[in-house]
């Protein structure tokens, strides 16, 4: 898995690169067919963004987080990467037993 962190208007101290490095190895374990990661990191006033882009083979993934706090951004960035890689997984594995999941009954 290729990692590119990089910063807008924000300097990428080896610990934030540390942070970041450490939280994605958690998206890494549940799905390790990564080709690329590129993580954006930018403040604006009091705002602190942080967005990934994660090329897969045969889609590419974006999130984007907010929140007034660099790492939490950082946290909440995982969290829904994590989510949406997983989503990808099963939609995958599903596609390939051939069947359709069955309806929920509401």
């Amino acid at each position: 898995m290729n990692l590119t962190v990089t910063g807008h208007h924000v300097e990428i101290t080896p610990a934030i690169r540390d942070y970041v490095t450490q939280k994605l190895t958690r998206v890494n374990r549940h799905f390790d067919e990564m080709i690329g990661v590129s993580v954006t990191l930018s403040v604006e006033k009091l705002r602190q963004k942080a967005e990934a882009s994660v090329h897969l083979r045969g889609k590419d993934i974006f999130v984007e987080s907010q929140d007034g706090n660099l790492y939490a951004a950082i946290d909440s960035l995982v969290d829904k990467l994590d989510r949406q890689i997983l989503r990808h997984k099963e939609k995958r594995s599903d596609g390939r037993r051939g069947g359709a999941r069955p309806e929920r009954s509401e």
